[in-house]
């Protein structure tokens, strides 16, 4: 295990940019967004002014970042910045959460209450040039991902601890109405972000659980990978053959004695591994 990058207060979304070789992520409360190579090396960072959370690539030079008021694109090269459009911008309560781009190039984007009330989100998508509310009354909207062949959404909100799963169109539509795939109340984890594998198989990073666990496409429990953290956020499949599992984590909340335990809460997990990612898919506006 490799482990880099700055202390975040609330890493998040992490994104391997298949183009450019570059890991972005974010620290959400102060908007910033991070990247770096493979390596943890040749690091910067850019701030939106606002909270950011989660990305998707449009090109090489070029992404489609979610932030507290809207979906940005965002030049790489320049470091700014244009709205292609408003995401609950008239609601100062509530920002951007967990998101991924879905096989039909569509952004999948949650929302949150800023201050974590309960029922003040909802998981949206963006779609050809739209905004679609997909489930509203969301707590943490979370676990954003999609099986490889493209069939399945799944979804999570962490307070309900459950994830679920969301069959698609060929089109990428959802149809008819999410179903529990896996429950996690037994056992009292929270699920925060999660990733396909190329097998079909589900890596989700447990909040407050020090671990990130792999699930079957039926749901049952593969394995789990300890953590030397508490608060692991959010998994993405990268490196030079998408072996390497980078984990975003959080140090919020966290007391000074915890801090002294974890002193690594906040930065990035590089984790070898012996199953492939897939790339992200490329969105689309």
């Amino acid at each position: 295990m490799r482990i880099f990058g700055p202390h975040c207060t609330l890493g998040e979304g992490p994104l391997w940019h298949p183009e450019r070789e570059r890991l972005y992520w974010f620290d959400i409360p102060v908007g910033r967004l991070h990247v770096c190579n493979y390596l943890g090396d040749q690091h910067h960072f850019w701030d939106f002014g606002e909270p950011a959370s989660a990305a998707g690539w449009l090109d090489k030079q070029t992404l489609l970042v979610a932030t507290a008021s809207g979906l940005q694109k965002f030049d790489l090269p320049t470091g700014r910045w244009e709205t292609v459009i408003d995401l609950e911008s008239d609601n100062p309560l509530t920002r951007s959460n967990d998101g991924r781009i879905g096989p039909d190039g569509s952004f999948w984007i949650g929302t949150m209450a800023r201050d974590g009330s309960p029922h003040e989100g909802a998981f949206h998508r963006y779609h050809n040039g739209k905004i679609d509310c997909l489930a509203s009354r969301a707590s943490i909207p979370n676990a954003t991902c999609f099986s490889p062949d493209g069939k399945t959404a799944y979804l999570a909100d962490t307070r309900k601890q459950i994830i679920w799963r969301w069959p698609l169109d060929d089109l990428g539509n959802p149809v008819g109405e999410k179903q529990t795939h896996i429950n996690l109340r037994d056992e009292n984890i929270n699920p925060d972000g999660a990733v396909c594998d190329a097998e079909g198989y589900l890596w989700n990073a447990q909040w407050g659980a020090w671990r990130i666990a792999r699930y079957a496409p039926d749901g049952s429990f593969d394995r789990a990978i300890d953590l030397p953290v508490s608060q692991p956020t959010c998994p993405a499949f990268g490196g030079p053959d998408l072996k390497t599992l980078f984990i975003t984590s959080a140090s919020e909340g966290l007391s000074e004695k915890s801090l002294e335990n974890q002193p690594d809460a906040g930065k990035i997990l590089a984790l070898d591994l012996d199953v492939c990612g897939l790339p992200e898919h490329q969105a689309r506006i």
